[in-house]
């Protein structure tokens, strides 16, 4: 972990990414990563571990984000991905997509958490980056929003589902409409509750 964080400082002046996912818990929707270049010229204050922001503050963040980073990309796999795939390569083609999709080519990829996804740009895994290393906060602050907001949509389509109030993770709420309503397209099928449910 030492070495990481002293490769960082050396490594300061050259184009580097943050990358970081959303929604690798939930029983539905799909799992969203985001990928973002700071400008160093427009600084952003507040920049942490998105789980540690209010919604609101989240909300201004990701706008202030979009506004003034160099680039920022935010991308996905899917239900069928997760189900085919399995969460944790799903969540690796999340982050390459959303890599492959900046409109600038870093020369650094920095990932939150412990593994890199195989992509042609050169990674690294920073545990607890989210809270550490700006880039990483700002990325992790784009793929929260991003699925707090396809959660509102999959709301407004499964309105038994109470998908604003959980997020699709496996609250006893969640697992309560599940039970008494069953399981819909967008549950990810291949996770223990829903298989279950599927018998």
């Amino acid at each position: 972990m030492t070495e990481t964080m002293d490769l960082f400082t050396i490594e300061e002046n050259i184009l580097r990414c943050g990358v970081d996912e959303a929604g690798r818990g939930p029983l539905a929707g799909s799992v969203v990563a985001a990928a973002v270049i700071l400008n160093p010229d427009k600084p952003i204050t507040g920049l942490r571990d998105s789980k540690k922001l209010s919604e609101a503050q989240r909300d201004a963040l990701a706008e202030e984000i979009k506004e003034k980073a160099l680039a920022w990309h935010i991308a996905e796999a899917s239900v069928e991905e997760i189900d085919e795939l399995n969460i944790l390569q799903a969540t690796m083609l999340a982050m390459r997509r959303a890599v492959e999709g900046l409109a600038i080519v870093p020369e650094l990829a920095l990932i939150d958490g412990n593994r890199c996804p195989v992509m042609k740009v050169r990674s690294e895994a920073i545990v607890k980056g989210d809270d550490k290393v700006a880039e990483i906060s700002a990325a992790s602050i784009l793929a929260k929003t991003a699925r707090d907001a396809q959660l509102m949509v999959l709301h407004q389509q499964y309105p038994d589902y109470a998908f604003d109030q959980h997020k699709g993770y496996p609250t006893a709420l969640h697992l309560a409409r599940l039970a008494q309503h069953g399981v819909t397209p967008v549950h990810r099928k291949s996770f223990g509750p829903v298989k279950k449910l599927l018998g």
